[in-house]
């Protein structure tokens, strides 16, 4: 039973059945929470400033949208000294933070996972002077997303990434970089760097089966130009080979910190969110938030 609880939800443009979706969720949520605020969004940075604001005050923190609410939270949470646990309902297209959590994709049974109250105190990526809960990326990843049709995305969803990826894949330049990692120093050309601290890019698995979200190392790849009809097979899902990283075309490591530098300065898609660029020192918190996670989560007794 929580005491008291905060829930933030995306007020954007297009979510006409939100009342529906709160109906839901407060029928849900009653029995666990003694008391339920609610706070909409409505323009870039709200729900970041409420966290900020409001969330030590709550003992729950409920966050009801997709990926760039839950970042916008994320950034909001990580510099509090007493951050409440975090539940996320997934209202957007991707939702890809929840599913690398294993929470259902229903809103319903999402709401009922949070009233079972699993938690597990997961990894949170720094970028400068920034937070990141699934990834950073450059390259491909940026372009894919600065070119997604908003209108399309509206229609039919995650199919609109891979429809604007292989537009993109067509198109794909390479570029400089530099990436200095745990093992040192590498330099060449590339199409896309991902640096990820989630399991999940555009509702579909990324290569590598480990315990992600408390392993206190960020997930490298480094696709070259070789590397991009491997990376669309595994986007795809295409291939149910096991995915072999000392033979692959993509390259792969695993890393407490990541500095990037590029020739000239690259956007970076972060958590779907396109407002940074290179240079980047890329770090991780280690289990620095509380987040609500489904039953599929085995992380050798870390689930309370």
């Amino acid at each position: 039973m929580y005491e008291k609880a905060l829930l933030i939800y995306n007020g954007a443009a297009g979510q006409a059945d939100i009342g529906e979706r709160l109906a839901t969720l407060t029928r849900v949520l009653a029995p666990a929470i003694n008391e339920l605020i609610l706070l909409q969004t409505k323009e870039k940075g709200d729900a970041e400033r409420y966290c900020r604001e409001r969330a030590e005050g709550v003992d729950l923190l409920l966050i009801l949208g997709g990926d760039g609410t839950v970042h916008e939270c994320v950034n909001g949470l990580s510099g509090l000294a007493h951050p409440p646990v975090v539940g996320v309902l997934p209202g957007g297209t991707c939702n890809d933070f929840s599913r690398t959590l294993r929470l259902p994709q229903q809103l319903a049974q999402a709401a009922e996972t949070i009233t079972e109250g699993r938690t597990l105190a997961v990894d949170i990526g720094v970028m400068n002077d920034r937070y990141f809960s699934n990834f950073y990326g450059i390259g491909l990843i940026t372009d894919t997303s600065e070119n997604i049709n908003s209108e399309l995305k509206g229609k039919i969803g995650k199919l609109s990434y891979f429809l604007s990826a292989l537009q993109q894949v067509r198109a794909a330049d390479t570029f400089a970089y530099e990436l200095e990692t745990d093992q040192g120093l590498v330099t060449g050309e590339a199409v896309m760097i991902l640096v990820a601290n989630g399991g999940f890019i555009g509702t579909n698995a990324l290569p590598g089966d480990h315990d992600r979200l408390t392993d206190g190392l960020l997930d490298v790849y480094v696709i070259r130009e070789a590397g991009l009809p491997l990376l669309m097979e595994v986007l795809s899902q295409k291939t149910g080979k096991p995915w072999d990283p000392e033979s692959s075309s993509i390259d792969y490591l695993r890393s407490t910190r990541v500095r990037i530098r590029t020739e000239e300065p690259k956007r970076a898609d972060t958590d779907g969110e396109v407002y940074m660029e290179t240079p980047a020192e890329l770090s991780l918190l280690p289990q620095h938030l509380t987040f609500i996670v489904g039953d599929l989560v085995e992380e050798d007794g870390a689930v309370e």
